[in-house]
């Protein structure tokens, strides 16, 4: 008899329309490959060396102000720029194609501290965070070349964040990027061929239903598993009624994500006793026009696989053919699921 737990199989993923070819068999097989160098990750509250840190010079010589909750600056870096002349975008060309990418690029720094990750801060240090999220939101939707606000935290060198002191960063584009075009693109598409009904909606009172996937909940979110999760504890975190940007949610709601981002980080950290990495990015609707099918929802992108030291690498087949994963989705959320929400550093 078939056994998902122990036959290889593929899954669909609605949101990308792609398939994940999921191999349960294969983690058992021994690692000889490379593994990450174990970090302490011992660090002070303040490095005067740092550039993010409360009072310190930054790269280009501006100074940091004394802050004492959260930062939002220009990324001295930054990967796109609003003060660039416009392609022609008119140009017919079916082989070489250019377009325009003009935009702003941001830092949030989540705490003065230096040493304070999501997992070891408060709920309502938490809640800090997603409110400069929201009021930055707000703010690009009144700048006629923004469209699309992605926001994301690289969290650890894993994850080649270039900078340990915990923070984020906000992409303000002047077009809906690739990811989240095909998920808005797949959403209409089960709208209409659903009727009316929104995809994310139904899928998550499916994992409501069914509980295997699901690793933390409270009134407003639920935090599961994907079923066509690619890394090995990957998460998603959802709202349980539809809403479809970060303006959009209510205090009861902003309260529930700042609850839901404290504890599945904090599990995270706690499943190999260290500083989990990921990379974690928010979906929503463009800033503006009228995008009611969108669903606001959270990404996080672990590579770690069977330990700190042992991580997943995208690579070979899953490159050139499709994404393979060893451990079932199913079998990653029990894991999580038996995580404590006390931090490690803290028992």
């Amino acid at each position: 008899m078939f056994d998902y737990n122990s036959h290889s199989h593929r899954r669909y993923n609605p949101l990308t329309r792609c398939w994940i070819l999921v191999s349960p068999h294969r983690n058992k097989r021994p690692w000889q490959g490379q593994q990450e160098k174990p970090n302490p990750e011992v660090r002070p509250q303040y490095d005067p060396q740092c550039y993010l840190c409360p009072g310190n010079k930054r790269a280009h010589g501006d100074v940091n102000p004394k802050y004492t909750s959260t930062f939002m600056f220009p990324n001295d870096f930054a990967a796109v720029q609003d003060d660039q002349p416009s392609t022609d975008d008119a140009q017919e060309d079916d082989l070489l194609r250019i377009q325009s990418a003009r935009g702003e690029c941001h830092v949030i720094c989540f705490s003065p501290r230096h040493d304070l990750t999501m997992a070891e801060m408060t709920t309502d240090d938490i809640k800090k965070i997603i409110q400069q999220w929201t009021e930055a939101y707000r703010e690009m939707s009144t700048k006629d070349f923004i469209n699309y606000v992605q926001i994301f935290e690289n969290k650890g060198s894993a994850m080649g964040c270039s900078n340990p002191h915990p923070h984020g960063q906000m992409w303000c584009l002047e077009r809906v990027p690739g990811e989240p075009q095909r998920e808005f693109d797949s959403l209409l598409a089960y709208r209409e061929t659903h009727n009316g009904h929104c995809l994310l909606c139904d899928y998550t009172k499916r994992e409501l239903q069914e509980k295997e996937r699901v690793v933390i909940e409270n009134d407003t979110f639920v935090c599961v598993v994907p079923f066509w999760a690619v890394w090995p504890f990957e998460v998603l975190v959802l709202p349980k009624k539809h809403v479809a940007s970060l303006p959009k949610l209510t205090l009861e709601q902003q309260n529930g994500l700042a609850d839901m981002l404290r504890r599945i980080t904090c599990r995270y950290d706690n499943l190999f006793e260290c500083p989990f990495p990921y990379s974690m990015g928010i979906h929503q609707a463009p800033v503006r026009d009228n995008h009611d099918y969108a669903h606001l929802h959270l990404h996080f992108y672990p590579p770690l696989l069977r330990s700190a030291t042992v991580r997943k690498f995208l690579v070979g087949f899953e490159m050139l053919g499709e994404p393979q994963r060893d451990i079932t989705a199913e079998q990653a959320a029990e894991q999580l699921r038996g995580c404590s929400e006390v931090h490690y550093k803290h028992l």
